[in-house]
């Protein structure tokens, strides 16, 4: 039985055709009109009709950026994409003639984590997707946690810090403000202008422009052992730990997946994260602390898990 999963992203739609055992065996891709929401679904549509052109599909999911409603057909608000209240199941119904399920991005990640990926032992996981911003995915005994209105697992915008950084949510000190992307950079362009030492190497492969530095640079030169951003990755590591501690102590999952493009660095993230987690976790001496696992599952995921939410 095969599945169409679209995964559509702030610049690209990507679509495939998905197997049983979560294997794309054929995929495709979009611009993504991102100001405008009819052709935004004409692209999906487009890129369906392609797909199942050779295969016989039995329904449509799609991962979309942003807030959807508990029935999963409405996306109630996207920060970045043209929806507010947007009905776009019904709206992908009419043009594909397909059943359609519309789905939160980070909850289609991590539901492939938990099918196919990274996370197929676990009973109770805890994904978490560090990129540009912050993204989270719940799983509790086999099922994927919504809640009432669909806002479930938004741990981007937890309170960290109280009157902390601003947010693009328009609150102040969420999580997502210390341990994302953004973050990460914010940081390493604050401490070059105040002249830190340590920050010299950056600057210097951003080509001598403190305003060239990004994500991607950091995560490199901490790979190769620059000092500087080893310490900043290792800073924004103790930030997730610490937020991921008290996710736990209300949920206490027996698996943490991390993704996401910060997530490259891998234990240079990782270790700091598991210490802060372990230092910060109540009852840390009396439970057996959750591992810090990578998502396997990479750019796929989004596509794989949609589809087989929507199979």
């Amino acid at each position: 039985m095969l599945s169409i999963g679209v995964d559509i992203g702030g610049t690209k739609i990507a679509a495939g055709v998905v197997d049983e055992d979560g294997e794309i065996i054929a995929a495709t891709t979009r611009s993504t009109p991102a100001t405008d929401a009819a052709l935004i679904e004409a692209a999906c549509a487009e890129a369906v009709a392609e797909l199942r052109g050779d295969h016989d599909v039995v329904g449509v999911g799609v991962g979309a950026a942003g807030f959807v409603s508990s029935d999963r057909r409405t996306v109630t608000f996207s920060a970045n994409l043209a929806w507010r209240g947007h009905p776009l199941a019904d709206e992908l119904e009419q043009l594909t003639g397909l059943p359609v399920v519309v789905e939160n991005d980070a909850n289609a990640a991590g539901w492939a984590e938990y099918r196919f990926g990274a996370a197929r032992e676990a009973e109770h996981m805890l994904m978490v997707t560090v990129g540009t911003g912050l993204g989270g995915a719940l799983v509790m005994d086999g099922q994927l946690v919504r809640g009432r209105w669909g806002f479930a697992g938004e741990i981007a915008h937890m309170t960290a810090v109280p009157d902390g950084q601003w947010c693009g949510c328009g609150r102040r000190g969420c999580l997502e403000q210390y341990t994302a992307g953004t973050a990460l950079v914010r940081t390493a362009k604050r401490r070059a202008s105040a002249g830190d030492p340590l920050m010299g190497p950056l600057v210097q492969a951003a080509g001598g422009s403190r305003k060239e530095v990004d994500g991607p640079l950091i995560t490199r030169l901490a790979q190769q052992g620059d000092p500087g951003a080893v310490e900043l990755i290792a800073e924004l590591g103790d930030w997730l730990g610490r937020g991921l501690s008290s996710i736990a102590t209300l949920l206490d999952p027996d698996m943490i997946v991390v993704g996401g493009g910060v997530a490259a660095a891998g234990d240079l993230l990782l270790d700091p994260a598991r210490a802060a987690y372990a230092r910060t976790i109540t009852a840390a001496a009396q439970r057996e602390l959750a591992p810090f696992v990578l998502a396997r599952m990479g750019n796929r995921a989004g596509i794989v898990g949609a589809a087989d939410l929507a199979r």
